[in-house]
């Protein structure tokens, strides 16, 4: 579960903005500060995960909140909404690492797209000890290849998940079935299945039928 902190010092802003991330599985949100300075106090009776900021707030630039609470909290996420077309806020979120940089009016589908994003880069982070180029080039979505990648992928299949899959699969040179993948990925069987047929279909897996003593022959992949 993500829990969410908004603040925004309109309150009917704030409010849309709950409402939207509610639609969203696996994120909770913990309260709304209408004033930077009630964030503090949020943060440290609540368990915070990420924090939606507005720019502008009466009490403090939203980016000097961002810095102040990242001395303090190293653990929490930003993510800046604003209405305010500021490159130099832009490239001031950026050098503070703030995760994402939306511009009002939000709408539900770029906010389920860039929290989706955020999810994904945790479990990634959580689920492995090391890594490749080609899975820092998904995770921070900066090279050509990677953004190309992306635009011929069909619908249900995600860069970094399949990044991951591609991963696993490299350390199993006896190859895996699509439940034996689904366990590791915290997936169901039918998940695994998609991405690793995806992934054949590429030529970066194989795909074999193994056959047991009793039933019918297993689909099992390997890395090519």
């Amino acid at each position: 579960m993500i829990n969410v902190l908004i603040v925004e010092d309109d309150f009917r802003i704030a409010e849309i903005h709950k409402q939207f991330l509610e639609n969203i599985e696996g994120v909770k949100v913990v309260g709304k500060a209408l004033r930077a300075k009630e964030s503090w106090g949020f943060i440290e009776t609540h368990q915070v995960d990420l924090v939606l900021v507005d720019v502008y707030m009466p009490d403090q630039l939203g980016i000097d909140l961002v810095i102040e609470l990242k001395k303090t909290y190293e653990h929490l996420d930003f993510i800046m909404i604003t209405a305010a077309r500021d490159t130099s806020l832009l490239e001031r979120s950026m050098k503070a690492g703030v995760f994402y940089y939306l511009i009002k009016p939000v709408q539900l589908e770029k906010l389920e797209n860039v929290i989706g994003l955020y999810k994904d880069q945790k479990k990634l982070i959580k689920s492995t000890e090391y890594v490749d180029q080609t899975m820092i080039d998904v995770f921070f979505r900066n090279t050509k290849t990677e953004k190309m990648s992306k635009e011929a992928l069909p619908k249900g299949i995600n860069e970094l998940t399949l990044a991951k899959v591609l991963e696993v699969v490299k350390d199993l040179p006896d190859g895996t079935t699509a439940e034996e993948m689904g366990d590791l990925l915290g997936a169901s069987r039918t998940t695994a299945r998609r991405y690793m047929e995806h992934l054949v279909s590429t030529g970066k897996m194989k795909a074999e039928l193994e056959y047991g003593i009793v039933g019918r022959p297993e689909r099992k992949y390997f890395h090519l």
